[in-house]
């Protein structure tokens, strides 16, 4: 390498995102312990709606949920059941088509959290 800057790979086209704790690709990781929380913030889940980059369609958002990643996976499925629409859960989020702010608000303070309505 030329210069005293070390570079490191970050993305791979083989395999996406790569780790940059065991240099794996983020679905092979070792490193990361899935059953640990993720950080818990301040304690406030926001619920937002956002149609930015998805060619107008609203999807909604909710944020700071401090769970590991198979209980945030369960805690989706229970919301888009309860919603009756698709999802996903990326990078911590939870994704829910359409706007089910109320049905999800309604759903997660049932469940003991603090629920913060957030954008417009």
């Amino acid at each position: 390498m030329a210069g005293s800057k070390a570079t490191r790979r970050v993305y791979s086209t083989d395999g996406g995102r790569i780790c940059p704790g065991c240099v794996r690709p983020i679905a092979e990781c070792v490193c990361r312990d899935r059953s640990r929380p993720r950080e818990q913030g301040d304690g406030i889940v926001r619920i937002g709606r956002e149609t930015k980059g998805r060619k107008g369609a609203g999807v909604t958002l909710i944020r700071g949920l401090p769970l590991s990643d198979d209980a945030l996976k369960a805690l989706a499925k229970r919301l888009k059941s309860k919603c009756g629409v698709g999802g996903a859960v990326k990078e911590g989020v939870i994704e829910l088509q359409g706007d089910q702010r109320a049905k999800a608000e309604a759903l997660l303070t049932a469940e003991g959290y603090r629920v913060k309505l957030a954008g417009g």
